[in-house]
């Protein structure tokens, strides 16, 4: 049983699956810091100064300095603020995920049908090699050679 596990662990679709969650979990990450860190303050900035991550709708009732205060007291409140910013990052990484796989259908080259190598003895019906000029089983000439 070890060996089947080993066997199955090792095969290299799993082992390129790993690898593939691996760059994508680096690359989300990426792309967070990118949306929170450039995107979002350069978006904030052109709308007047806004922190879209302090925006929320506060339903407690008690008033809270910033979003994160809010948060921290365990209020009820509605962070919109928040879901603006990983709406943008997931579009972000959407319209990347999408380029990058129309890029690799793509670089895909269309499998071109290998020419035939055989033909058929219209006499016996055996096959033989296409480009034969007699059967070598019924050894009758060939139309066309």
């Amino acid at each position: 049983m070890w060996k089947e596990f080993r066997d199955f662990i090792t095969k290299g679709n799993l082992v390129q699956i790993a690898i593939a969650f691996i760059i994508g979990a680096a690359f989300g990450a990426l792309v967070k810091s990118f949306v929170f860190d450039i995107i979002m303050p350069l978006i904030g900035k052109a709308v007047g100064n806004v922190d879209f991550s302090n925006l929320y709708i506060n339903l407690s009732g008690t008033a809270y300095p910033s979003a994160q205060a809010a948060r921290d007291a365990g209020a009820a409140a509605i962070y919109y603020g928040a879901f603006i910013n990983v709406l943008i990052n997931f579009l972000i990484i959407g319209l990347i995920m999408f380029l990058v796989v129309k890029a690799a259908a793509k670089m895909e080259k269309p499998k071109l049908a290998a020419a035939p190598t055989i033909k058929t003895c219209p006499y016996c019906k055996t096959e033989i090699p296409i480009d034969a000029v007699r059967c070598p089983h019924c050894t009758a000439e060939l139309p066309g050679a």
